[in-house]
């Protein structure tokens, strides 16, 4: 059976309380913390098991390894350090990476932002593996971020930056973009895969849009994923980088996950 997570990034301002007693109640597994390290990792642990989650990744808050200014690359490493000593203080949990979300060009030469996020992550896969934390490479689609878009980049990008404890971090939702096939696209990972997102076609719940869901378990069952999914849908509405949408969202948000659950027990 799967181990089926939900990132907190999705519940909005909510306090992570409030998040965990109803993930508790809605019957899911574990969470993905979204990355706010003032938050006491022991309390944090705790608080999760005390509603019967694990943490099984944590998201980042949203940086820039690629600008071309020194200090600002600076400041994303800094951040991502303390969120991989984060990781390893609540008991190994994966770290997520990205390209800078709103940022669709390069403000400087493409291969010179290519060969600045290779350098920053053969630093941070390093950082990681000594904390006996793995660090997973998120793809997103072209309306978010620049860079890193298809499987296949991801897979140029752990060639070039060659370090074992780098994987991919798939997203259902970003594949249905970018990718002709997202389930051939699980195939060519294989076992670079390091964690899954699921998002229907439209941000929303599994069966809310036109994602063949069935095809992409398949695809993970080949390859011999044995990971969490970690559900990380939003209510319907404009402006996709923020979960906080028009009338009751969180109704509608808990609406999704339950009907993505109940598919998923049911694979």
């Amino acid at each position: 059976m799967w181990r089926i997570g939900v990132c907190t990034w999705t519940f909005g301002p909510l306090p992570l309380e409030a998040i965990a007693a109803r993930l508790e109640q809605l019957g899911f597994d574990g969470v993905e913390l979204y990355g706010d390290v003032s938050l006491d990792p022991r309390a944090t642990r705790r608080l999760l098991e005390a509603h019967g989650l694990e943490v099984y990744s944590l998201t980042p808050m949203n940086v820039d390894l690629t600008h071309p200014e020194p200090w600002v690359r600076r400041a994303a490493l800094d951040d991502y350090a303390r969120l991989i000593e984060f990781a390893r203080a609540l008991g190994g949990a994966r770290v997520s990476c990205h390209g800078h979300v709103g940022r669709f060009a390069p403000l400087a030469d493409r291969r010179m932002e290519w060969g600045w996020l290779v350098e920053a992550l053969q630093t941070l896969a390093e950082t990681a593996a000594q904390a006996e934390v793995t660090l997973v490479f998120e793809v997103l689609n072209r309306y978010e971020t620049h860079l890193v878009h298809t499987t296949a980049e991801a897979l140029e990008l752990l060639e070039a930056v060659g370090h074992p404890n780098l994987k991919v971090l798939l997203d259902a939702y970003h594949m249905n973009l970018e990718e002709p096939d997202p389930a051939a696209a699980i195939r060519r990972t294989g076992d670079r895969l390091g964690l899954v997102h699921l998002a229907d076609s439209n941000r929303r719940g599994i069966g809310h849009g036109h994602t063949d869901f069935p095809a992409l378990l398949h695809a993970l069952q080949e390859v011999g994923y044995t990971g969490p999914l970690i559900l990380e849908v939003t209510a319907p509405g404009p402006d996709p980088f923020t979960p906080v949408k028009e009338g009751d969202y969180l109704a509608q948000l808990e609406a999704d996950l339950k009907d993505s659950l109940t598919w998923l027990r049911a694979c």
